[in-house]
């Protein structure tokens, strides 16, 4: 079995794109993998090929060896775009070497810890306020409208949700982020006692629409500093958060928020590999470690969370993609002994599900599909139909 090509798919996905990187072989089955390069990281694709040449007319199976060369070649410029990339094509092959072994790919890693993954509604709220027209659903537009689809998140069966910060006293709603340049804020990223008092009432409000009993997060992104994040967690340490998230690349910074707050700490989604993760779990700077496995590979997931189980901290993967991503993570969770809790969004585009096929959820829980790779099908036709724009 050889490599004869890599091809990159892309597809139109609302407001961003879903990318996909597909491994042929000459005699063998097919690898696919899913990546994104709609948040801060064009080009990737073009990386992608060109670290993949090196592959071509080699046998596909020998992962670990294929990642450590491509490591190695790019040494120089470890992380960033680098990384994604080969994360990509390790993801494409551990894919294929579990379809021509014919075992899921949890079964590749050691077999299952569990079969059934609870789930978190994330995003909640965040894509109805911008891009509800694309998702031919209803905006939101008040905190009543959050508290009524807090409403139908415990109908469809769900017991944990994770939103962001919204501000609603404006003529256009819209979601708190200057810490991406989005809104006045940035680049001081201080916050006021009147965002303050927003987030307050925000969080509030929910809490009071889905009981005591239910799992309520809120991500801060890079919206704060240090001094920003710790008043958010203090004035909403009384709603009894499941979690606060932050995005910051400071573990010392992140472990002086924690050491401080009663509200536990998730983090790290933004890092790339052992050696950025290990100062954060040396730090003891967070409680739940987040681990993006279209961006690390989910081979270099494995070895993180083996690194954070021996710190005694629990991982979460981030999972804001299309389907196939989901699929991808979902392996990951089930063949990690200290799993937390997964994420998935399920407001998107009507024809999410005709590009892969969906996973099956039952009361907020996925089940681990039992059929070959990571149990996903990709219609390239599909694909066709909906061309990037």
């Amino acid at each position: 079995m050889r490599i004869r090509s890599i091809e990159s798919l892309h597809c139109d996905a609302g407001w961003r794109v879903w990318s996909f990187l597909k491994i042929t072989t000459d005699d063998g089955p097919v690898g696919w993998s899913e990546y994104n390069e709609s948040y801060g990281s064009p080009g990737l694709s073009a990386v992608i090929a060109g670290l993949g040449e090196r592959l071509i007319g080699l046998d596909p199976r020998p992962v670990e060896r294929h990642t450590a060369m491509l490591y190695a070649i790019t040494r120089q410029a470890p992380g960033g775009m680098a990384q994604q990339a080969i994360a990509a094509i390790e993801n494409a092959l551990v894919d294929l070497k579990a379809k021509a072994l014919g075992i899921p790919v949890a079964e590749m890693l050691g077999g299952p810890v569990r079969e059934r993954l609870r789930l978190y509604w994330s995003h909640f709220g965040s894509y109805r306020l911008a891009h509800a027209a694309a998702m031919g659903v209803e905006p939101v537009r008040s905190l009543a409208d959050l508290e009524a689809l807090a409403a139908t998140v415990r109908e469809r069966g769900f017991g944990a949700l994770k939103t962001n910060i919204f501000v609603f006293d404006d003529e256009a709603p819209y979601m708190y982020q200057p810490g991406f340049a989005h809104q006045p804020g940035w680049p001081g990223l201080d916050v006021d006692r009147r965002l303050l008092g927003i987030v307050g009432e925000q969080m509030r409000v929910l809490r009071g629409a889905t009981g005591p009993d239910f799992d309520l997060m809120l991500d801060l992104n890079f919206n704060f500093k240090t001094e920003g994040f710790l008043r958010v967690a203090r004035r909403l340490e009384p709603l009894d958060l499941t979690w606060l998230e932050i995005d910051g690349f400071d573990p010392m910074a992140l472990a002086h928020i924690r050491a401080r707050t009663e509200t536990p700490i998730a983090s790290c989604e933004s890092l790339f590999g052992r050696r950025q993760f290990r100062p954060f779990l040396d730090a003891q700077a967070v409680d739940v470690a987040i681990v993006d496995i279209p961006w690390n590979g989910i081979l270099e997931g494995m070895k993180i969370a083996a690194m954070a189980e021996s710190h005694e901290v629990n991982c979460a993967p981030h999972n804001f993609y299309g389907n196939l991503s989901t699929m991808m993570s979902a392996h990951f969770c089930a063949a990690i002994a200290n799993f937390r809790i997964m994420e998935i969004d399920i407001d998107d585009v009507p024809w999410k599900d005709e590009i892969a096929t969906p996973p099956v959820i039952e009361n907020g829980t996925l089940h681990l599909p039992t059929t070959s790779g990571w149990g996903c099908e990709i219609d390239e036709a599909a694909i066709r139909r909906h061309p990037p724009r």
